[in-house]
């Protein structure tokens, strides 16, 4: 099983057409903003010896980052040309990346077989995901993670596609980062509520710990105010 072409080719014509300047994509926020505070809710749970695999990982902003607080640190994209940009930017090699489709279940084991059980980093990738596609992601996540390992999920909620939405309506249209976002057929905030958790307890995993956020991005309203999305964040792990 794999993902749709028309999922796949939407990402690859998005990572395509980003330039590898830092905060070209909506979602390319500084560690700071985004896996530091994550980070900070993930380390009670988690045993940092472990390897940790940045799922979705797209250029590797927040993998870097996890590296140096982290065993080893593996980025995985189903974007060739995400995968590309990560590599070239990590001019200090300080982490892996490789495409990875993870609908791809078998493609998945192996790479569990090959870091063995591994803290997850998984940011706004399940509401980007088409319907059928979510629970093997949830799947992969829990799979990667196996009994020692634990997840940290953050993911948009449907208030964030209000804001979205509100922000495509204005009298200039949505802001350029957000547009090439709606141009490549990408579909934000498309998960309803409560979906997650319930994807995550299905595939095995027990929500050790939740709570509401909001996810920085790298685009602005018209007065100036950094544009934040309502999420949720869920910290697992097998029972």
């Amino acid at each position: 099983m794999s993902v749709t072409d028309r999922y796949l080719n939407a990402w690859e014509g998005f990572w395509s057409e980003t330039s590898d300047e830092q905060g070209d994509a909506i979602w390319d926020s500084d560690p700071s903003l985004t896996a530091a505070p994550h980070l900070d809710l993930l380390v009670p749970h988690a045993d940092r010896t472990l390897p940790v695999v940045d799922l979705g990982c797209g250029n590797g902003t927040q993998t870097r980052f996890l590296a140096g607080r982290f065993a080893r640190a593996v980025g995985v994209d189903l974007s060739r040309a995400a995968v590309e940009r990560a590599r070239r930017a990590d001019r200090r090699a300080l982490a892996e990346y490789a495409r990875l489709d993870l609908v791809d279940a078998a493609a998945v084991r192996a790479l569990h077989e090959r870091l063995g059980d591994s803290n997850v980093y998984l940011r706004a990738v399940i509401h980007q995901s088409d319907a059928q596609d979510r629970a093997p992601v949830a799947r992969a996540v829990a799979r990667l993670a196996g009994r020692r390992g634990r997840a940290f999920v953050v993911e948009p909620t449907r208030a964030a596609g209000d804001v979205l939405a509100g922000l495509a309506q204005g009298p200039d249209g949505p802001p350029a980062k957000l547009r090439r976002v709606l141009t490549h057929g990408l579909r934000p905030a498309a998960a309803p509520d409560g979906e997650v958790s319930a994807l995550l307890r299905s595939a095995g995993l027990e929500i050790l710990a939740e709570g509401h956020t909001e996810l920085a991005m790298t685009a602005f309203h018209p007065d100036g105010r950094r544009i934040h999305l309502p999420a949720q964040w869920f910290a697992a792990g097998r029972p």
